[in-house]
């Protein structure tokens, strides 16, 4: 299936979500690496098995496979990242802020791919998952690397959408079942 597949199962009342999809995806300026894995990241990270099974063949097909993997890659990693951050930055005794997190963030440093693609698409993912302290931070190191706030902004629109439409075709599947 495709794009025009996922437009199409978004139901009437949700059109907002169709035309922002149909925008976000089909008039972005990003380049094609960006988009795409912006897309499939945040498609995984949307935790709905319809976005991802109509937008990963898509997504496939314009990425090479390091960049398919970098995503999928950067989703794994923000999973885990996310609840680590968020959690830290939400308790109250700050200690826990002083304390080595022992985990493995290998492909941070290494994710086979330009690594300020690696970075907008885990910034998209920390989006969807909420973690104030991985936005900040991705956020810098996308504007130390030279990007405009507007490129940020599309990442984050991208996954505002995607999680968006996410939410309401997993609804919709269980109100129809």
């Amino acid at each position: 299936m495709s794009l025009d597949a996922l437009k199409s199962a978004i139901p009437d009342y949700a059109k907002d979500l169709k035309l922002n999809l149909g925008s976000v995806i089909g008039n972005s300026d990003l380049p094609a690496q960006q988009l795409w894995g912006t897309v499939l990241s945040t498609a995984i990270a949307s935790r709905s098995p319809i976005v991802l099974r109509e937008l990963e063949p898509e997504a496939k097909a314009n990425l090479s496979p390091e960049a398919y993997t970098a995503a999928k890659a950067a989703a794994a990693v923000m999973a885990m990242n996310n609840v680590f951050y968020r959690t830290r930055h939400l308790l109250s005794d700050h200690e826990y802020g002083t304390l080595r997190a022992g985990l493995r963030m290998n492909v941070i440093g290494n994710p086979g791919v330009d690594k300020v693609d690696f970075e907008l698409w885990s910034f998209a993912v920390s989006a969807i998952n909420g973690c104030g302290m991985c936005l900040d931070s991705h956020e810098q190191v996308l504007r130390k690397a030279g990007l405009d706030r507007e490129v940020v902004q599309e990442a984050f629109k991208i996954a505002s959408v995607i999680q968006a439409v996410g939410v309401t075709l997993d609804a919709e599947a269980v109100l129809a079942g």
